[in-house]
């Protein structure tokens, strides 16, 4: 899976406040005796866990390309080094 910087940045924003949401619904609730606060919340919680899923794949997703992107530029540098050194030069 790969996401964009964007979508990334907006899902990670959205699942570091969730649990804040969740929090203060509770709070709220058990004060102007609002509707539903454990439900709301266990709800607002699922969500905030199942997007750190989502975010951890994909963080895992880009570094693993980015580590082959790496292994390719030193095979480049690799194979100029090998070049260099059957010319006698360098």
């Amino acid at each position: 899976m790969r996401l964009s910087d964007k979508t990334y940045d907006i899902l990670k924003t959205i699942q570091r406040w969730l649990p804040l949401v969740s929090t203060l619904y509770v709070a709220l609730a058990a004060i102007w005796g609002l509707p539903l606060a454990d439900e709301i919340s266990k709800t607002l919680m699922a969500i905030a866990a199942f997007l750190a899923g989502i975010l951890e794949i994909a963080t895992a997703n880009y570094n693993k390309s980015l580590n082959s992107e790496m292994e390719r530029d030193d095979e480049v540098n690799l194979d100029i080094v090998s070049h260099e050194d059957v010319d006698g030069v360098g």
